[in-house]
């Protein structure tokens, strides 16, 4: 693990932590995640090897002001040539010249090459090439002695004995200097794979507008570790067998292949993450939830099988259920039904509920036949109102389901209101 905080305007306070804590949520925990590698605690090793390259003739110190670049850059731009560093400082020929460059405010910039080819041998897009002629001289120590992620990167990477670099495919462009940095340090470079880019539903670039948010938000809005990393795996990857679409972690470890991975973008369908969170949401052993208050065991059952999509949705019904419902008397009377048959199916169910020796689903569903039956009646004079007496909803989990959840008390104390409410 690494904390790549060099860009101080982008700073975040508590970041590290934030990230931290959401990887060990996630169940991704890296060897050295108490530990992480700190960019910003190792700024004297990359000014160092900067000036490294700099005595090998591999990059030179630039004091161009600002606006002598917006000039230059605004004089490329009518030209209908693309903004680049023009070399006024890569010129600096005397060592006096030199020493008096780096009196004052510097930065460091990289030589590229004046011509010829580089080549990316990606893991995912195959050979590209880039013409060094069009590469820009960049910049890899700041004027207030940081590095750029090109420089730092580089470095950690070696010193991290990194093989692989996966990434976004935006950083695609900056390969071809990463490569003729490793190439000036004299070090072997990794292997580099490039990934595509996640776009929201409507095919443009993912932003928060499409609903992309934190782990931590993910994790606030009820959606479960193991369907956030499910999710995510297939987000521009796929399996050999296509139909499988649920894999724990240690699944995806041993079938993930780079070579599966996709050149096209992957869009980011929150829908699709919704219909996993709901899968592991009915597999899942909830004593493992970090609950804020401890479940009955019929509530726990209500969010297995009460088709929510997150914890949060589960947590807001269960949080309604428990106040005592209000409806409209009216709303008690299946379409089919009548208010006296009604009645007659409520107090059947009164009398059997109350009878009832042992609260579980098939005892519950026993005494609702036996009112049916006995009463000569039909399922919805008795499931309808017994279900809406309950819930105070017309749709809503099963009245067996909901009786379970809150238990026989309060459930015969709200089928006898409801006969209230009738009468």
């Amino acid at each position: 693990m690494r904390i790549e905080d060099t860009d101080r305007e982008r700073f975040v306070e508590r970041a590290t932590e934030r990230i931290i804590e959401s990887l060990k949520w996630l169940g991704i925990t890296p060897d050295n995640i108490e530990k992480p590698m700190i960019q910003s605690e190792r700024l004297e090793e990359y000014k160092k090897h900067a000036f490294d390259l700099v005595r090998a003739g591999h990059a030179y110190i630039c004091t161009c002001t600002k606006e002598m670049l917006e000039k230059d850059r605004e004089e490329q731009i009518k030209s209908g040539v693309a903004p680049r560093y023009e070399g006024h400082c890569r010129k600096l020929k005397t060592k006096s010249e030199k020493l008096k460059a780096i009196e004052g405010k510097y930065i460091i910039r990289m030589k590229m090459p004046d011509e010829g080819k580089i080549i990316v041998d990606d893991l995912i897009r195959g050979k590209v090439e880039f013409d060094a002629s069009l590469l820009d001289d960049q910049i890899i120590l700041k004027s207030d002695g940081f590095p750029t992620y090109h420089l730092a990167s580089v470095i950690d990477d070696h010193e991290m004995g990194i093989t692989h670099v996966i990434r976004a495919e935006e950083w695609l462009s900056s390969t071809p200097k990463h490569l003729k940095l490793y190439q000036m340090f004299g070090w072997d470079a990794p292997e580099f794979a490039h990934l595509p880019m996640i776009l929201g539903p409507d095919h443009k670039k993912l932003s928060k507008r499409h609903g992309a948010t934190s782990i931590s938000d993910h994790k606030a809005e009820g959606y479960l570790p193991e369907a956030l990393v499910n999710f995510m795996a297939f987000l521009g990857w796929n399996p050999k067998d296509d139909s499988k679409q649920y894999f724990s972690l240690q699944e995806l470890t041993e079938e993930f292949k780079i070579k599966n991975v996709n050149k096209s973008a992957a869009v980011f369908d929150i829908e699709k993450l919704r219909s996993l969170n709901e899968y592991y949401l009915r597999t899942y052993e909830l004593t493992n939830l970090k609950t804020k208050e401890r479940l009955t065991e019929g509530e726990s059952g209500l969010i297995k099988r009460g088709g929510y999509k997150t914890l949060k949705e589960a947590e807001d019904y269960l949080q309604k259920l428990r106040k005592t419902p209000e409806y409209d008397p009216k709303s008690l009377i299946f379409k089919k039904s009548s208010e006296e048959t009604t009645k007659k199916g409520l107090e059947l169910a009164c009398e059997k509920l109350s009878s009832c020796e042992r609260w579980e689903s098939e005892s519950i569903q026993r005494s609702l036949a036996e009112a049916v039956g006995e009463g000569g009646l039909t399922n919805g004079d008795v499931f309808w109102p017994v279900r809406v007496a309950l819930s105070g909803e017309e749709k809503s989990p099963s009245p067996v389901e909901l009786m379970v959840a809150l238990g026989k008390g309060e459930s015969v104390k709200r089928v006898k209101e409801a006969i209230k409410k009738l009468k």
